[in-house]
């Protein structure tokens, strides 16, 4: 049984915002791990899963909306890494929804990877970037955030 996902402080981008995303993302995968350990079913499965990509889709776009403002070198690589996780989980979701592969362990694995690896080297680029660049004032951006998210009930779990 794999441990719960936790945050750790060396996933901060410095951003309160995209922390908080962040955060959201390793609880998606933590729900997502205890249904499947609880077998709960794939109809819930396949629900967090849903959830799960459609929440990552904004954070993504919300992302790379920073990245644009802050005229981030390698905004271009960085977005190409979101399409292809977003294709990625896609396909999968179209296995699963034709009830060709289960949800499974080897899922949740690719998605734990996938997230820390990401955090820990592209996200803290870009990090690194801002501070670099003087790109440190995010609170009208997080304002902003937070004004397109409302209409999501799940956007934060705390």
């Amino acid at each position: 049984m794999a441990a719960s996902l936790q945050w750790d402080e060396k996933y901060s981008v410095g951003i309160p915002e995209v922390d908080a995303q962040h955060k959201t993302l390793f609880h998606f995968i933590d729900r997502l791990d205890a249904a499947i350990r609880d077998k709960h079913g794939s109809a819930a499965c396949h629900n967090i899963l849903a959830e799960l990509v459609d929440y990552t889709r904004i954070h993504f776009a919300l992302e790379e909306s920073l990245m644009r403002l802050s005229a981030y070198p390698r905004f271009e690589g960085h977005r190409r890494q979101h399409e292809e996780l977003i294709a990625e989980v896609a396909e999968l979701r179209r296995k699963l929804d034709s009830d060709s592969a289960p949800v499974s362990f080897e899922l949740m694995h690719f998605l734990r990877v996938w997230l820390t690896s990401h955090i820990l080297r592209s996200d803290q680029d870009y990090a690194r970037h801002f501070q670099q660049s003087g790109f440190t004032d995010f609170s009208a951006w997080e304002a902003k955030a937070r004004g397109a998210s409302r209409n999501r009930p799940w956007w934060r779990f705390w």
